[in-house]
């Protein structure tokens, strides 16, 4: 039964993940962030973070177009 044990645990906390997140909507991370955040981030964390990141941006989207076509 040892096989099936994770090799590593995973302790990134959720706000890591979402700055990790925040971070690769631009593009920009570190060679050396990107293997610490991938050896230490939970997937399921880093799919409800990519799903805020998603619906805060289209709401940004979305309040930028009202404000410019209200003017």
């Amino acid at each position: 039964m040892d096989e099936f044990k994770p090799d590593t645990q995973r302790k990134a906390s959720f706000g890591a993940t979402m700055k990790a997140v925040f971070w690769s909507f631009f593009g920009v991370r570190k060679r050396s962030d990107h293997e610490k955040d991938a050896a230490n981030m939970n997937p399921v964390h880093v799919i409800v973070a990519g799903l805020i990141g998603v619906l805060l941006f289209i709401g940004m989207l979305v309040a930028l177009v009202r404000f410019a076509v209200a003017k």
